[in-house]
């Protein structure tokens, strides 16, 4: 019987002390380093989109707020514009109507002149008066002030030796006004001074300083 000789076992080629593990090549790692650049400029492209996302809300929250003050200006002058104009609107009625009660105004004024306001007339006189007066219904106009054309107006003009400029010397129609507004100008009678009066008086005051002083000088 023919023995079989035992083979030779195959074997790879390993260094003698390497494990089977070895022999097979490593697959590349990245290092630290190589893995967290990704990550940091993935960071850093987040943290620049929100800026800029952050900047887009900052100005558009400036423009609206803008606009807001803008509208709120807008707003407030519309409602002074408003008031101004109901005040005006207020004024200009008053106004009118008052100015339509004068003449009763002025016959109420003559029959207290001549006495004939008594009984109930009078009563309904006062109480109109009183109303006129709470709406604002001022009377002006008195004998001895100075002439003012922009409230006075002259139907007669005289001339007298004891004023020293244009003087009312008789109201002849009282004047009326609401606050600054002269709704009719009280209708007078006027005086100036005489032509040479001036010069008289001024002649008379330098004499009679000259005698208080003692005279003129004699040479």
């Amino acid at each position: 019987m023919t023995e079989e000789t035992p083979g030779f076992e195959e074997k790879s080629d390993v260094p003698s002390g390497a494990t089977p593990d070895d022999a097979e090549p490593k697959a590349a790692t990245p290092s630290t380093e190589e893995a967290a650049a990704p990550a940091g400029d993935a960071s850093a492209a987040q943290t620049a989109g929100l800026t800029a996302q952050l900047d887009q809300v900052r100005t558009a929250l400036g423009e609206r707020t803008m606009d807001l003050q803008r509208l709120q200006a807008e707003y407030q002058n519309y409602r002074r514009r408003v008031e101004r104009d109901r005040i005006a609107v207020k004024e200009i009625a008053i106004a009118n109507l008052l100015t339509e009660l004068l003449p009763v105004l002025d016959n109420i004024a003559r029959a207290r002149d001549h006495g004939e306001l008594v009984g109930g007339f009078k009563s309904v006189a006062e109480s109109l008066e009183t109303v006129a007066a709470k709406m604002g219904l001022q009377q002006f106009g008195k004998e001895g002030e100075p002439f003012d054309p922009m409230i006075h107006e002259a139907l007669m003009h005289s001339y007298a030796p004891d004023v020293t400029e244009t003087t009312c010397v008789a109201i002849l129609q009282p004047g009326y006004r609401i606050g600054e507004r002269t709704i009719r100008p009280a209708r007078v009678a006027v005086a100036e001074p005489q032509p040479g009066a001036q010069t008289v008086k001024a002649d008379e005051a330098e004499a009679a300083d000259d005698k208080e002083s003692g005279g003129p000088d004699e040479g």
